[in-house]
């Protein structure tokens, strides 16, 4: 018992120095509103999006000189997406709708619908943006003004996460939990190992030689989580890319209830250990019942530490997400839990093969 105490323990301080260091060290993007030579093609692909594009789009219109066009792509909406999409064509004539007429064999919905809007964009740089995603305008010029001053072939952002209801906080900063906990952010621009690389699908931006030259989505076409296989694959390429988080101008909410998480986490959270279950499993056992462990083995004041230890991680990767410390704090315990369900669920639809999101089979 000892030897797993020491493991738990030494694993929990890692975990500290970790998201200590993402919090003291985290990058940011520094806000400019002047005019670059670059045009930027801001490219959105929506399926049943009714409820969000028009506040994306509301997000990115008025005057700018840096957004050359604004690309949305429907990939075979079901509801008002087309409607909604064609009153801001009526006011914007940077806006441009493409409809899909079918998804080809062995494409995935979304990177058909990045790859077809790619080629569609005219601009220098590549910006994809999920739907559901808010921000401040001026973000887009400030995000390639740090582009090219890091000399950057993709720069992908993890949103700061809008959390309403009890469901959400329950389980949306697993994500960011796991990242920050994990992966120590600047040395992905740094390092060139592929194994040190993460990329959120949300917000991605890519110069457009670089994009043509190589075809990422194309190549991962029938990949679910192919932000993280373009990151890895640039990295191959000796590419260099930047993954930043907590950056207030960028914003989503990724769900609403409980049970959407749950369907949309279980679809990737197992990519965030090396696509390894086992590393999976191990992670949720050491950091939801280690205590148990340190406890029997050193007693309760070494118990307090280690506790200590674990209220310091929720707060560090809290500050460095942008997220409520206190809302951390108080659903840590469900928040655990969660985790384990994510990854319970992703294993009964891995052996049933049964992914699905809106409607369609991933």
């Amino acid at each position: 018992m000892i030897y797993l105490a020491w493991v738990v323990f030494g694993f929990t301080f890692f975990q500290l120095c970790i998201a200590g260091l993402n919090y003291f060290f985290r990058e940011k993007i520094p806000i400019s509103t002047d005019r670059i030579p670059e045009k930027i093609s801001v490219l959105i692909p929506a399926r049943n999006e009714e409820q969000h594009i028009g506040n994306l789009l509301s997000d990115l219109s008025g005057e700018d000189d840096n957004i050359l066009e604004i690309i949305v792509f429907d990939d075979l909406s079901s509801d008002h997406t087309v409607e909604i999409v064609n009153q801001f064509i009526g006011t914007n004539e940077k806006i441009r709708l493409i409809r899909s007429t079918h998804l080809p064999a062995g494409w995935l919905g979304k990177n058909f619908a990045c790859y077809s809007l790619a080629n569609a964009a005219k601009g220098n740089y590549f910006l994809f943006l999920d739907a559901d995603v808010r921000m401040e305008k001026e973000i887009v010029v400030s995000s390639v003004k740090f582009f090219k001053q890091k000399s950057l072939h993709l720069l992908s952002i993890f949103p700061t996460q809008l959390m309403m209801t009890k469901g959400e906080k329950m389980t949306v900063p697993n994500m960011n939990y796991i990242l920050l906990t994990l992966l120590l952010l600047p040395l992905i621009r740094k390092l060139s190992f592929p194994s040190i690389s993460a990329a959120n699908g949300q917000f991605m931006l890519f110069d457009a030689d670089t994009y043509k030259k190589f075809q990422p989505h194309e190549k991962f076409k029938d990949k679910r989580v192919e932000d993280i296989e373009i990151a890895r694959f640039y990295k191959k390429l000796k590419l260099k890319i930047a993954c930043l988080t907590g950056i207030k101008q960028v914003r989503c909410r990724m769900y609403e209830n409980f049970a959407e998480a749950v369907n949309g986490f279980s679809k990737n959270v197992i990519h965030f250990f090396g696509n390894s279950f086992l590393i999976a499993v191990l992670f949720w056992i050491v950091t939801t019942f280690g205590w148990l462990a340190v406890w029997l083995a050193f007693g309760l004041p070494t118990l307090a530490v280690y506790l200590l230890a674990v209220v310091c991680i929720r707060i560090f990767f809290s500050l460095a997400s942008n997220q409520s410390i206190l809302d951390n704090l108080i659903f840590f315990i469900p928040q655990q839990f969660s985790l384990g369900i994510f990854i319970y669920q992703a294993l009964i639809n891995r052996r049933k093969n049964q992914y699905l999101w809106k409607g369609r089979k991933v």
